[in-house]
């Protein structure tokens, strides 16, 4: 009996963009926030079209809420992603090294960073920022998995 395989691979795709502003870190930064505000962006028009398809309701006023959400959405994780590539970047250059310790330092400092901009109590604060480094830390042990 024939039998057939399939072989094939994955692999994901990488867009790297590159700024010249002067300073490496502002660099980073920047580069952060693109990259990541447009998927938050991206993110949000998905979801509102999905609920606009869902719901069988596509008006001018679905429309203007969802451009605003999208642009509110991409505006914030794009300032945490680069506040937190900053954060990291600063870390490596502080310690002299680049392994994963920048990345727990970076996120909990970011972590803590937008918890007391948005006026959380202490207990709040450090929780978001034991959540940021542990979020870090996990993202760059599992780079090194693969």
């Amino acid at each position: 009996m024939p039998s057939t395989r399939f072989l094939g691979s994955l692999s994901t795709p990488r867009v790297d963009i590159t700024f010249d502003t002067g300073n490496i870190f502002f660099n980073h930064a920047l580069e952060g926030f693109l990259k990541i505000g447009s998927v938050a962006a991206t993110r949000s028009i998905a979801e509102d079209s999905f609920k606009a398809i869902n719901g069988g309701k596509l008006s001018k006023h679905c429309l203007e809420r969802s451009l605003k959400k999208m642009c509110k959405e991409g505006a914030y994780w794009g300032s945490v992603a680069g506040v937190y590539v900053g954060m990291e970047y600063g870390v490596g250059r502080i310690r002299g090294t680049w392994d994963w310790k920048n990345a727990m330092i970076g996120g909990a400092l970011t972590g803590a960073l937008v918890s007391a901009a948005t006026n959380n109590n202490k207990d709040q604060i450090v929780s978001d920022a034991l959540t940021g480094g542990a979020v870090a830390t996990a993202s760059v042990l599992l780079n090194y998995l693969t």
